[in-house]
């Protein structure tokens, strides 16, 4: 019987044996792609940082419209004679934008415009042709982890949306008697762009680790803060709409004092356009209102969410939300003082980056409490 006996227990070792390997399988299934696919995603984080600063300096500028067509391919070769620039500056002259405002525009000043919006589509082709290369080395070389393969293609189909409504948006201001591109137009451009950066950061954080430990992590998930941080990122991206409203008529610079507008809780003559709807994207009184307004909800919700944080069982997460409650108070003081001073381009520039890093914060902490990080009991409490 003894002899039997050792038999079954070297039988049950080597099951034992074969299930740990098999359960291994899903970390050490292509360990260099996980790795070198999180390296190329944090590249492709970088530069959509740099084309939304790129974006809104344009904006800031009044550059976004001296491209008065979209060639896609042959776009990228600037103007290379003084007959290429007068031709592209005869196009300018065409539109409302110069006739209306820039009549005394000389073509040396259109040159300086020129290279800001240039610099900003030719940014988009380098952030396309990065993540072509890319996917396509990966797909290829079949280095593709298992369940990535539609998520980076719906990465490279929103950044093909992107371009699309790039243009539409820079369309609407070429034509009847605009100065300047639609606001809600320039709020889905930037809204897409917050979109795609909050994905692409998503999909580092998640290659970051092993899917087993992801695994065994969303069994300690905190679900009521994950439930909370979520609702917070749906109020954040409210207000980066909103801040791109804000941005695209200009309404941070017509009232400048604070807590108050022009003296009044409410901004002076509300609903003087018709129809009434065009209020909410065209008045800067009222744009600017709605955007103090949800500020204040946001920042006081996000101190309900860091405040229930503080229950977490798990350092990690904690300290994920402290940072979050951080930008956050200081986004705020920001978007106070760049209204106060009349929004500078460096102040709304630098607010425009907080908004950014708000947003990538707020994603961490709810990646944490989705995937708490291991810590041992003594890390508790």
């Amino acid at each position: 019987m003894s002899q039997k006996r050792a038999i079954f227990q070297e039988v049950e070792s080597d099951r034992r044996e074969q299930s740990e390997q098999a359960g291994g399988l899903i970390d050490r299934a292509r360990p260099g792609a996980r790795g070198a696919l999180r390296v190329w995603l944090i590249v492709l984080f970088a530069l959509v940082v740099v084309m939304i600063a790129v974006g809104g300096l344009t904006r800031l500028t009044d550059s976004g419209l001296s491209i008065t067509e979209w060639r896609p391919v042959t776009g990228a070769v600037p103007p290379l004679s003084d007959a290429d620039w007068q031709a592209e500056f005869e196009l300018y002259q065409q539109i409302p934008e110069f006739q209306l405002q820039n009549r005394d525009m000389t073509l040396d000043d259109f040159k300086t415009i020129y290279w800001w919006e240039w610099g900003h589509r030719q940014l988009g082709r380098v952030i396309g042709l990065v993540w072509l290369v890319g996917f396509a080395g990966f797909a290829l070389t079949r280095r593709l982890p298992p369940g990535w393969t539609g998520r980076l293609l719906l990465l490279g189909a929103l950044g093909g949306l992107q371009g699309a409504v790039g243009w539409w948006m820079v369309s609407s201001g070429l034509g009847g008697e605009m100065l300047d591109v639609a606001s809600y137009r320039l709020a889905v451009h930037l809204g897409l762009a917050f979109v795609i950066l909050g994905a692409i950061a998503w999909f580092v954080m998640r290659l970051g680790r092993p899917e087993a430990a992801l695994l065994q992590a969303r069994r300690a998930r905190e679900a009521r803060l994950f439930g909370m941080s979520t609702g917070l990122l749906h109020l954040t991206f409210l207000q980066i709409l909103l801040g791109a409203l804000v941005a695209g008529i200009d309404a941070g610079r017509g009232y400048t004092d604070w807590p108050l507008m022009a003296g009044g809780f409410l901004p002076p003559d509300l609903f003087q356009l018709s129809p009434w709807w065009r209020n909410f994207f065209e008045d800067d009184g009222l744009v600017q209102f709605m955007h103090r307004m949800v500020a204040y909800v946001l920042f006081v919700f996000g101190l309900v969410v860091w405040r229930v944080s503080r229950r977490s069982g798990n350092g990690a997460t904690r300290t994920a939300f402290d940072w979050m409650a951080v930008i956050l108070f200081g986004q705020v003081v920001l978007g106070i003082v760049t209204v106060m001073s009349s929004a500078p381009w460096h102040l709304a520039i630098l607010h425009q980056l907080g908004a950014v890093a708000l947003w990538v914060l707020i994603l961490r902490a709810r990646f944490f409490a989705q995937y708490p990080l291991p810590q041992s009991v003594r890390g508790r409490g």
